[in-house]
């Protein structure tokens, strides 16, 4: 069964990927300002050209957030929307960086600018 290639990460892929990045280097991924909690959610990514790229949350903190998604996103201002059953949040974030990982997924991470009302 071919699978889309911009369709949402799995949460299987979202462990996948996190694994990969602890196999090499047991420390955390990343130095952080601010403590991250484990969040593994659907959301949306807008683009400041106007696409919208399914993602899966990694972490969040109060300062920023983490992100897995299909194909490449350029770091820059971009929207991210999750949706709870009663909700719907949505935020600006400046997307630091973005890279590449396994099985043509990308992971990157940026910090809340502002809140939109969703």
């Amino acid at each position: 069964m071919a699978t889309d290639a911009w369709s949402r990460p799995t949460l299987d892929e979202l462990k996948e990927v996190l694994a990969s990045f602890r196999t090499v280097d047991e420390k955390p991924i990343h130095n952080r300002c601010a403590e991250r909690l484990e969040l593994s959610v659907p959301a949306d990514v807008f683009t400041s050209r106007g696409n919208i790229v399914p993602a899966m949350t990694r972490d969040i903190s109060r300062l920023g957030i983490g992100l897995l998604f299909k194909g490449s996103i350029s770091p820059g201002e971009i929207t991210v929307t999750m949706a709870s059953d009663t909700r719907e949040y949505k935020y600006r974030v400046l997307l630091h960086w973005s890279q590449p990982t396994t099985n043509g997924m990308w992971i990157g991470g940026g910090e809340f600018i502002g809140k939109l009302k969703g």
